[in-house]
Formats: C-alpha cells, sequence, structure tokens
C-alpha cells in the first residue's frame, strides 16, 4: 500500500508571494546593474571591452545556474 506523503504544495501556495517579491527585486537589481554598465561603457570607452566579457561571463554562470537548478527540481 503506498502513501503520497508529498506534502510540499500547501507550502509552495504560502511562499508564491515571497517568490514574487524576490524574483520582481532581483530584476530590479539586474536592471541597476545593467544600466551601470552601459553608463561606464558610453562614459569610458576602454572599459567597453572589459565589460563585454564580464557581461559574457556572467550570461554562461546563469545558463549554467538554470541548467542546475532544473537537473536539481527533476
Amino acid at each position: 500500500m503506498t502513501t503520497d506523503t508529498d506534502d510540499s504544495r500547501p507550502q509552495d501556495r504560502d511562499h508564491q508571494g515571497l517568490r514574487l517579491v524576490v524574483l520582481l527585486l532581483a530584476l530590479v537589481v539586474g536592471l541597476l546593474i545593467s544600466g551601470a554598465a552601459v553608463y561606464l561603457a558610453r562614459e569610458h570607452p576602454s572599459l567597453a571591452q572589459p565589460l563585454g566579457v564580464g557581461a559574457a561571463v556572467i550570461s554562461a554562470l546563469a545558463a549554467i545556474a538554470g541548467i542546475v537548478a532544473r537537473v536539481i527540481r527533476r
């Protein structure tokens, strides 16, 4: 006889608002960082190439984090 002991559904509903707030804060921080990078690239053109490399590295790390998160959820 098997019983379903998956009680994570009610908890997910409780934390849905918190997840939304954290997601929106992360979006705002990401936009601020992007805006600062654009400002630096416009005002100091010599920094454009290092900023591009940094953006590429951060993009790669974000992709890897997404893959790891997807594997962990399964």
